[in-house]
């Protein structure tokens, strides 16, 4: 079966999955950690080289102040309760978005994390607080922008593979699968330029609920996808012959 190389997730469903069970909301995102871990743990099994997975979004900073800082706290203590697990398994870690919205205890555990893992062979697993995907593409323009003010690059030599380079996700492969819990059939300002030949499997299961079983039908639904790039299923068919 054909695997993917990068996988990405949009977590949704915590605060629904506690709704549920009468639960506080902070119920559901330590619940939604469970399945985070799990789904590392999946992704390294099925051999799957990089996971990125979205939990705080730039537009999430207009949610309810305790909801926000409940959110704050639970990130501050899964960097420290992880990251021994996740080194001693070889993991890589990164975070993704603008940092300096977060706090200077949270900048410092995850520049940390990043530091420890860095050197790590294993699955490479990318973390998205305080990210969004237009922020991402602007921040980008900034970093060429400033390159061409000091004459470092010429306009005209601004290509795809310079923009893909100054995002956040410069040095590995745009995601081949996205898989989206909780219903909901969008994007949602999610890797907006590294998802324009990405296969997107949006499911109704709440991301707690998340586990082996569901990453697998979503790994089954990937190996039925037929990727073509702009080519034809004639030209497939040919080069895969050749």
């Amino acid at each position: 079966m054909s695997v993917p190389r990068h996988v990405a997730v949009i977590m949704d469903g915590n605060g629904r999955w506690a709704a549920a069970r009468r639960l506080p909301r902070h119920a559901g995102h330590e619940a939604g950690l469970k399945a985070v871990r799990a789904c590392v743990q999946h992704c390294t099994e099925r051999q799957i080289a990089a996971l990125t997975v979205f939990a705080f979004s730039s537009e999430n900073w207009a949610r309810p102040a305790e909801e926000v800082a409940s959110l704050m706290g639970l990130f501050v203590d899964a960097v420290d309760r992880e990251i021994d697990e996740l080194h001693a398994n070889r993991v890589r870690l990164r975070f993704l978005g603008e940092r300096r919205n977060l706090s200077v205890r949270l900048q410092a555990r995850i520049a940390q994390a990043e530091a420890r893992t860095a050197a790590n062979d294993g699955l490479a697993l990318q973390v998205g607080v305080s990210y969004g995907g237009r922020w991402d593409i602007v921040q980008a323009a900034q970093k060429l922008a400033r390159q061409c003010a000091l004459g470092a690059l010429a306009p005209e030599s601004i290509t795809e593979d310079r923009v893909a380079g100054a995002l956040e996700l410069a040095g590995l492969p745009d995601p081949d699968l996205f898989i989206r819990t909780g219903g909901e059939h969008r994007i949602s300002n999610f890797l907006l330029w590294n998802l324009a030949y990405t296969e997107l499997y949006f499911t109704d299961v709440l991301w707690p609920d998340f586990d082996a079983a569901e990453l697998d039908r979503a790994l089954e639904f990937f190996a039925r996808r037929e990727r073509r790039f702009g080519r034809t299923h004639e030209q497939l068919k040919g080069s895969a012959s050749a």
